[in-house]
């Protein structure tokens, strides 16, 4: 039923897949390092 392109149009799929996990991931590190930042400004701002 697949042709000699089944490989390609797959291996796309599995390449684009990896690529959007990847995207999440970095999304969430960022996050909490964006996070941890604004918390340490907001606690040196107390003591200030």
């Amino acid at each position: 039923m697949m042709s000699d392109h089944s490989f390609y149009i797959w291996g796309s799929y599995g390449m684009a897949a990896l690529i959007f996990v990847i995207e999440i991931l970095l999304v969430r590190q960022r996050r909490k390092s964006a996070l941890r930042a604004l918390r340490l400004q907001r606690d040196a701002g107390d003591e200030a």
